[in-house]
């Protein structure tokens, strides 16, 4: 293994590790609040009896009692915490501290799309209430009912034990899943001034560009021939429609009850609508494929997996392409631009990420060595391009 691999090997490692005891359920890798994400836990509390109280969020009371608070260590951008009431487990989302990248973070928006989207798409969680009082945690936040079931992360949990068949159906019930989100109507759901009209794939095109500029650092590529060749060659928008923006099996929370009675794994629900909009439905596949790491992948790119899409049975990212377009309708002819615009914006992601660490905004050590996959990223970024 080279030094390379080495790093990748142990930012994977680190990024996938439990962060230590907590409850088990759908975010079981919920431990220990680490000290620099601490909050006062009675100011929460206080202000959401309050605010239930005044017929706010959902109505139904908290049981007495300060919460237990765990913090989940599966996500990389916002800070998620389980709040653990006697008898009621509520989910708290808040951004992280230091800089960050415009348009991000958006608590308020996150909220809003969640609670718009749940009567007509019903995988999403049941929102509770939201705060914008700086008073409280310094900034917007919001409260959620947690969904109760298993989230697959790097491995498949002995939950969702299944063998090369049923592995293959859970994975195209996932991506069936998008489909069924790419079909409702926008607005019917309210949420028609959610996007800013044709052009979408141009924009995002400028937009990533834009943030790896800005959060470039010494030791990383400049990216400028992918760059350029993603503004050259964006084909127009083929669909306006509602999309997740950050679709990945780790998003995905299953119930794996009828699986034990003879049937097959059903999912719960869909996390982490931060990014949500109304956007290019090929344009979410490929930004979903970038995180799908198949069997036959190099050593580098297995070691940067983040959810068990290599066990037997997974289909590859061609499969999954051909069942998304025959579900759709659409053509695959663009698909080069897709894969490379994907593999792009999942390195900008992870930059975005560094540049934190490396300005010393946050001391996280998971995040010392993610330069190293935004390097790889870029050159996976250049093959596709080039076919």
């Amino acid at each position: 293994m080279s030094e390379a691999d080495a790093i990748v090997a142990g930012v994977v490692a680190d990024g996938s590790a439990a962060a230590g005891d907590g409850p088990a359920g759908a975010w079981d890798e919920a431990g220990p609040v680490r000290a620099e994400d601490a909050f006062d836990v009675g100011q929460v509390d206080a202000w959401l009896r309050r605010h239930l109280a005044d017929g706010g969020g959902d109505g139904q009371p908290l049981p007495p009692g300060l919460p237990r608070v765990f913090q989940f260590g599966g996500g990389r951008s916002n800070l998620t915490y389980l709040l653990r009431y006697p008898g009621r487990d509520l989910v708290l989302r808040r951004p992280p501290a230091g800089r960050k990248a415009g348009g991000a973070h958006d608590m308020a928006r996150e909220y809003r799309v969640q609670r718009a989207l749940k009567p007509v798409f019903p995988y999403v969680p049941t929102m509770v209430a939201f705060c914008d009082d700086p008073a409280v945690l310094g900034g917007g936040w919001y409260v959620m009912e947690r969904l109760d079931g298993v989230i697959p992360r790097q491995d498949l949990p002995p939950e969702l034990a299944v063998d090369e068949a049923g592995a293959r159906r859970l994975a195209l019930r996932v991506f069936d899943l998008l489909v069924t989100l790419h079909q409702v109507d926008p607005a019917a759901a309210g949420l028609a001034g959610l996007g800013r009209g044709p052009g979408y794939v141009r924009r995002q095109v400028d937009g990533w560009s834009r943030r790896y500029r800005q959060a470039m650092t010494d030791n990383v590529p400049s990216c400028a021939e992918v760059m350029a060749w993603l503004e050259a060659n964006a084909p127009d928008d083929v669909g306006s429609c509602v999309i997740h923006n950050d679709f990945r099996l780790d998003n995905v929370v299953f119930d794996p009850a009828p699986a034990r009675a003879g049937g097959e794994v059903a999912v719960v629900g869909v996390l982490d609508w931060e990014m949500a909009t109304i956007g290019d439905p090929l344009m979410e596949l490929g930004s979903a494929l970038a995180y799908w790491v198949q069997a036959d992948d190099d050593e580098i790119r297995q070691l940067s997996r983040r959810q068990p899409s290599n066990v037997p049975g997974m289909p590859t990212r061609a499969e999954i392409v051909d069942h998304y377009c025959a579900a759709t309708g659409l053509s695959a002819r663009n698909w080069p631009f897709y894969e490379a615009f994907g593999l792009f914006r999942l390195a900008v992601i992870v930059q975005q990420i560094y540049y934190r660490y490396h300005h010393g905004q946050t001391t996280n050590p998971v995040f010392r060595d993610y330069w190293v996959l935004t390097g790889y990223l870029a050159e996976a970024a250049t093959r596709a391009m080039r076919g």
